[in-house]
Parts: C-alpha cells; structure tokens; sequence
C-alpha cells in the first residue's frame, strides 16, 4: 500500500549534477530496501543503487561508484540520489522501487512498489 513519487530529474550538461528524490505515501520506508533503476530508449532496465532502511547500507552498479551517492531522510520518507559528474550515458528514464524480501538487489521483479520514473538527460 505504498505510492512512491520521483522528482528531480532534467536536462544537464556532461559534467554537471543532479539529485532525484524519492518519497513514499502510505506507508514509512522502515524494514524496506530502496533501490534506484534506469531504463535507457531501447534499452533493458538497468540496476543503480539500493540501500537497506534498516542498517542504512548502500550497494552500487559499477558504473556509478564515486559518482552517485544514495542516502535517506527518515523525518521526510525519502530516498535521495546524488548524481555527480553524469555522463551521456547516464541518459535514461531513473525509477525508484521499494520492497521487503529481496534476495538480489538487481532483480527487478522481486521489489514490490515501483514509481512513476523521472527523466534524466545529459548532453555532450
């Protein structure tokens, strides 16, 4: 019984940063796993980062490690995910995802709660 609402994303040039921002209706972040996916045109959704509510432990996607950062606010309900120097590649529609038993963070289908997606674009 959770909604969960992305905001944060645009236009930016290469090199340039951005934060999305993740809160949840319904219902309090507490025991869950949050995790950041990005899904690019024409491209299979890709894992990013999650972390863990309850211990506060991140994991990430090789591709992003010493760029992105992903921290919680636990006053607001919200997942956060700083974007440093973003690349073109980096270009993809970013959904945040909640769920209780996972089993491997990079799966998909096991969160259970998705967002709508935000759109990030980085230019040359």
């Amino acid at each position: 019984q959770v909604q969960l609402v992305e905001s944060g994303g645009g236009l930016v040039q290469a090199g340039g940063s951005l934060r999305l921002s993740c809160t949840a209706s319904g219902r309090t972040f507490s025991r869950y796993f949050v995790g950041w996916f990005r899904q690019a045109p024409g491209k299979e959704r890709e894992f990013v980062t999650a972390i863990s509510w309850f211990v506060s432990r991140t994991y990430y996607v090789d591709s992003v490690k010493g760029r992105f950062t992903i921290s919680r606010d636990n006053a607001k309900n919200t997942v956060y995910l700083q974007m440093n120097n973003l690349k073109p590649e980096d270009t993809a529609v970013y959904y945040c995802a909640a769920g209780v038993n996972i089993e491997t963070l990079d799966r998909g289908y096991e969160y259970d709660y998705w967002g709508q997606g935000t759109q990030v674009t980085v230019s040359t």
